[in-house]
């Protein structure tokens, strides 16, 4: 990802906005326009750079000259690959700006993997002054990893993006989205490689509505799906989109009054619900339907339910009392 955000001010003094070249609009008055496909500014590329063997020489051998930089050898069809992603770039967003992360995808690009001899990917190698300093193969836990870059950098603490985002999702939690948006905007600022503070600042977004400003950061992280912050993220959108033509609220609660073994009318009325910000209604709607007939739909009601969480977060009240009376419901 670019060091800059196209994705809107959130607010005066306080914002940190990034520009792509696109229009930034104030965070709650109107969403960003899409980008023109001739605009003159570079396409984001994600939190984490793919690097092109063209690109080897700047991106790694130069640029480890000023900081440590860790090139990630993979691959789409690699599974251990995926585990490693998240974990990894976590560990390098904590470090707070002490190590850099490219990767470089084997099949598109072989020659450098084939010149260094990797043979099994994941890899990861430490570029230190120009030159290869250290590595290691497979998946590792985050924790390991973070012990490999304090190796090359010294002990790296909390660092203040783990402080701001700890800060910024304690804003969420209490519904000051704007306030939220404004601590994300910076943290994207100075941490441009950070998943977790690009899709914080979508989800800014998305609560206040500005819902094609929160789409075009979901589309930055192709080949990050699987964090947690961008999986929230994309379930918002997603459930978003279901509720569009559902119709009015009274009309679905009147149908399921009507008939409350009406199942599909009380799933749509959950996913209404949701996206009115009724969450723990929501639930009940879909709890009820467990309740009542677990096979429905193929089980459908708990795995919207289980998409609601994903998209409510793990520590939210409404994810923490619905998921207990779920657990009840299952395993009573």
């Amino acid at each position: 990802m670019a060091g800059n955000n196209e994705y809107g001010s959130f607010g005066g003094q306080m914002s940190a906005n990034v520009d792509y070249g696109g229009q930034q609009p104030e965070l709650g008055t109107s969403p960003l326009a899409p980008r023109s496909a001739s605009a003159s500014a570079p396409a984001a590329a994600g939190p984490v750079k793919d690097i092109s063997t063209a690109e080897f020489m700047s991106e790694v051998i130069e640029a480890s000259k000023q900081l440590p930089v860790l090139v990630d050898f993979w691959a789409p069809w690699c599974g251990p690959c995926r585990q490693l992603g998240p974990a990894i770039e976590s560990a390098v967003a904590k470090a707070g700006g002490k190590v850099k992360l490219v990767k470089m995808n084997i099949d598109d690009h072989p020659e450098v993997a084939g010149q260094m001899g990797i043979q099994s990917i994941p890899a990861v190698v430490a570029f230190v002054g120009g030159q290869p300093k250290d590595a290691f193969m497979g998946a590792k836990p985050e924790g390991e990893i973070a012990k490999f870059i304090e190796k090359l950098v010294g002990p790296t603490g909390a660092s203040e993006l783990e402080d701001g985002l700890e800060v910024a999702a304690k804003l969420m939690s209490e519904k000051q989205y704007e306030q939220a948006g404004q601590l994300y905007s910076m943290l994207v600022q100075k941490n441009p490689e950070s998943i977790e503070a690009m899709a914080g600042l979508g989800m800014a977004h998305f609560e206040l509505d500005n819902i094609e400003a929160a789409k075009q950061i979901a589309e930055t992280f192709e080949g990050h799906e699987d964090n947690p912050s961008v999986k929230a993220l994309n379930s918002a959108l997603e459930l978003r989109a279901q509720a569009e033509n559902l119709g009015d609220l009274a009309g679905l609660q009147a149908l399921v009054e009507e008939n409350p073994k009406n199942h599909q009318a009380r799933f749509d009325l959950a996913l209404a619900l949701n996206a009115h910000g009724k969450r723990e209604e929501a639930a009940d709607q879909l709890l009820e339907i467990v309740a009542r007939d677990r096979g429905w739909n193929e089980d459908g009601a708990r795995e919207q339910l289980l998409k609601f969480f994903e998209a409510w977060g793990p520590m939210d009240e409404a994810t923490l009392a619905a998921r207990r009376r779920l657990s009840s419901l299952l395993f009573s």
